[in-house]
This record gives C-alpha cells, sequence and structure tokens, in this order.
C-alpha cells in the first residue's frame, strides 16, 4: 500500500504548549495602554485583576505582567493578530499617552515592529497560514539571541533534556536553534556576535507530556532550582549535554498537563469593536482559523 501521508509532519515532541511568557513592568496604567488599547490585546478577566498583576490574553497564550523592576527578554516575542492597518490606527492612537517611555513601532515589509513602554521587542504579523497554520491571534514563536556557536548545544539540550522536537536551521537571517514547544509555536535561539545582555529573572512556561522524565535528568545535573508544587518545578540554565557549559539562561516554568491551568479556554476580545460602530454577535475573536477542505 502506497502511504499517502508523511505521518512525521505530524510529530509534535514532549513539549506541547507555550503558555505565558512573564515579565515584570512598573506601572500597570501604561501597561494597560500599550496592551489592551494600542495592540488590542484582551486582560484575562477572572485571574489577576488586581492592580499588582495583570495577564493579557493572546490566543492560547499569555503576557504575565507583575508590577516590579522592568525586565527585558533578550530577544523578541512574534505575534500574530488580524488587520495590520487597524493595529497601526491603535498605535497610532495611544503615541501621545506613551510619551516619555521607550514606545515605538514601524511598519515593515511582512510585519509590524513594535517596541513596549520598557523596551520589550516584538513583531506583529497578519495571519499566514504558510508560516504560521491556523493561527489567526496567537504567539507563534519567542526567538532568543544567544552567542555564536551556542545553537547545536542547544538542539543537544532540548533533545535530551526535555525531548523536545528541535533541529538548527540557517533561515537566511543566520543560524538558529529551532525548538517546538507546542502546536504552530516555537523557541528560536538565534545565533548573535557579542555576549547577550545581563539576565533579569524573566521567565517563559511550558507544559509537557512527560513530566518526571525531564525533571529526573535535569535533577541529576543540579538544574532545577525551584520545586514549586505537586505540578510545576523550575529550571533556568540551558546547559551542553557534552561537556555541561552554560549556553544562554531563560528560566523556564515547567508545568505537567494535569496541572489545572493546562489547556484553561481564554477569553479573547475583537478589538474592533466600539460602541459607536458596534455589531452584535462579533464581541469575540476565534485564535484559530476553520480548517480549510
Amino acid at each position: 500500500m502506497v502511504q499517502p501521508y508523511n505521518r512525521t509532519e505530524e510529530d509534535l515532541g514532549n513539549i506541547v504548549a507555550l503558555e505565558h511568557i512573564n515579565v515584570q513592568i512598573p506601572d500597570q496604567v501604561v501597561s494597560t495602554v500599550f496592551y489592551v488599547t494600542g495592540l488590542g490585546l484582551t486582560r484575562d478577566p477572572y485571574v489577576m485583576t488586581g492592580t499588582d498583576n495583570m495577564w493579557i490574553n493572546v490566543g492560547r497564550s499569555q503576557f504575565h505582567l507583575p508590577t516590579g523592576k522592568p525586565q527585558m527578554l533578550r530577544g523578541h516575542v512574534g505575534i500574530v493578530m488580524p488587520d495590520r492597518a487597524a493595529l497601526l490606527g491603535r498605535l497610532a492612537k495611544v503615541e501621545r499617552h506613551l510619551g516619555g517611555t521607550q514606545f515605538g513601532y514601524r511598519a515593515c515589509n511582512d510585519h509590524v515592529e513594535v517596541m513596549s513602554p520598557w523596551g520589550n521587542r516584538l513583531r506583529c504579523y497578519e495571519p499566514d497560514p504558510s508560516r504560521f497554520g491556523r493561527i489567526t491571534l496567537g504567539m507563534p514563536y519567542v526567538e532568543f539571541e544567544v552567542p555564536t556557536g551556542a545553537a547545536e548545544g542547544v538542539v543537544r539540550f532540548y533533545r535530551q533534556a526535555l525531548a523536545a522536537s528541535a533541529a538548527v536551521e540557517d533561515d537566511g537571517s543566520g543560524r538558529a536553534a529551532h525548538v517546538a514547544v507546542g502546536i504552530d509555536q516555537e523557541f528560536v535561539f538565534r545565533e548573535t556576535e557579542g555576549a547577550p545582555p545581563p539576565y533579569d529573572g524573566h521567565h517563559v512556561q511550558i507544559y509537557i507530556a512527560d513530566f518526571s522524565g525531564p525533571h529526573r535528568w535535569l535533577l541529576q545535573r543540579g538544574l532545577v532550582f525551584e520545586e514549586s508544587d505537586q505540578h510545576q518545578y523550575r529550571f533556568k540554565d540551558i546547559v551542553d549535554p557534552q561537556d555541561g557549559s552554560v549556553l544562554f539562561t531563560i528560566e523556564h516554568e515547567v508545568r505537567s498537563m494535569r496541572h489545572p491551568l493546562y489547556a484553561r479556554p481564554l477569553v479573547n476580545r475583537n478589538p474592533s469593536q466600539t460602541n459607536l460602530n458596534y455589531a452584535p454577535g462579533h464581541d469575540a475573536w476565534i485564535w484559530g482559523m476553520p480548517h480549510q477542505s
């Protein structure tokens, strides 16, 4: 029988979802202007609704933004969102409210480059099935800038420590390790000349299917620094399994699929809805495109 499908295209690896990126911000009001009014994202209405933290929904993923000394991701976050023209219009409207901060934006060929008020970089893309799958609103990748020569070791780490699907690629912007961290989601570790800025404690959170195997691997090498609870642990150093050298530092909050928050449905609004042009039945935004026949 001739096999009509390439079954390997459905392989995901052990990491099943990237849920959130956590960076501290010093001002919740300014953060609301940027993430909600400017970008058009949605504040989680159920969890962290006070004034000392906010969770911002991006399709199936989130930004977690506790109040504190500002932290900067050493790289950038890729976001898919509909309607480039509407995004540019919203960013133009909030510009006057974000004066005196690092906020800025510019339209590029295939994305809009956006700088948060505290220097975190975002690249906002329109939906593209050939590149981002069915995502119409979401966080398809996080890209980190790592030292030259680190990509191969990063791939070895994620394959051996976390049983993730990972490979080194040269995509025209240089060599990078690509690590699958969910359906249509990946970490990208791009080799960059020069040393990265000092690590300031921000983190990413992933869910994994085999929870105990990676924990055992990491624990044997002294890499687990927090045993959070039954459903979660943390590590932060990415090491080369060949010699144990530290390649890059980014805290990973690792959760099991039994965690109470796993696959929690997130509310995502349609930012085009206003009191002036309200259309009944169009309040919510659906993060994924329908299947194509």
